[in-house]
């Protein structure tokens, strides 16, 4: 078990954290232009412009919002980390098991971002769009990374240095930008049977009822296959929500979700235990049980396929 270190001498041992993210946008916008002309070329239509400058616009957004919220992620990490039960160094192996453990901790909180309607206020932005490109990839969450962090406090708890755990969450994005098109079909079958891919994250922006709620992956879509909520792609993916929004508006984006919930909370005319429910059930949940989650959905179009 490791001595207890002071949360201050801790907070004095931690280097300048470099944000990836900040040094990969202008190959963001490079690689975006890139694919436009593409997509042009081979008449693929994935892109609107009205669409696409929403989405720079919500991840614009969540840049500067970072700015406030890395102070608060970096300090709850390092609180974690000094009453950690193990210490581990920064070595080769330290690097592959945060790979696997970071990525673990990113599936379960993609998952319960979609079952949990609390989390899905915030998750639901990056699927508001219809389309679905790489800038896409962009229209990223105003208020999640203000909640989402509690998902990965175990990870300093059990030895992981916040540098280590921070470093890797930039490396995930990262590597989950480039998965957001269509340009791409289908990689090698060795690669798609261990990495999440453009077809399997294709499925998880989809609203056709055997894709709804599958392929959680960040990195690696073996969480997928080992959970039970991986399904490839068969049929052509139709995206966006099951009950589209039509807005443009970067504000309605970024909060109409909460205003939705929040409405249910404190209009509903019903028990105060169920209105608290609005906050933890799925999605669609209504406590009348008038409400149609996506579960339901699939399980119409697994009758309807037999």
């Amino acid at each position: 078990m490791s001595t207890f270190i002071p949360l201050k001498l801790i907070l004095m041992q931690i280097p300048h954290i470099p944000n990836l993210i900040y040094y990969a946008i202008p190959v963001f916008v490079a690689l975006i232009a890139i694919e436009v002309l593409i997509s042009n070329k081979m008449k693929l239509k994935t892109y609107l412009f009205k669409d696409a400058v929403t989405s720079i616009s919500m991840g614009l957004g969540n840049v500067a919002v970072n700015i406030i919220a890395k102070g608060l992620v970096l300090g709850a990490l390092v609180y974690m980390y000094q009453f950690r039960l193990f210490t581990i160094p920064f070595t080769w192996w330290s690097w592959l098991l945060i790979l696997f453990a970071e990525d673990f901790t990113y599936y379960w909180f993609h998952r319960i971002s979609h079952e949990n309607r609390f989390f899905w206020a915030s998750h639901i932005i990056h699927h508001s769009s219809q389309h679905y490109n790489l800038s896409t990839a962009l229209r990223q969450t105003w208020t999640g990374s203000f909640m989402s962090f509690v998902f990965w406090l175990w990870l300093p708890l059990i030895g992981f240095h916040p540098v280590m755990i921070l470093t890797q969450m930039s490396i995930s994005l990262l590597y989950q930008f480039w998965i957001h098109t269509e340009t791409i079909d289908k990689l090698p079958k060795w690669f798609e049977a261990v990495f999440n891919t453009p077809s399997h994250h294709r499925v998880h922006h989809a609203t056709n009822p055997q894709y709804l709620d599958r392929n959680h992956a960040g990195i690696f879509i073996i969480w997928d296959k080992l959970f039970g909520t991986f399904e490839p792609e068969v049929e052509k993916p139709v995206y966006g929500l099951t009950k589209n929004i039509d807005s443009f508006n970067p504000l309605y984006v970024a909060f109409h979700e909460w205003v939705a919930m929040l409405k249910d909370v404190f209009t509903s005319k019903t028990n105060l235990y169920k209105r608290f429910l609005y906050f933890i059930k799925p999605p669609g949940w209504k406590h009348d049980g008038s409400g149609i989650l996506s579960s339901d959905l699939r399980k119409d179009w697994e009758q309807i396929k037999k």
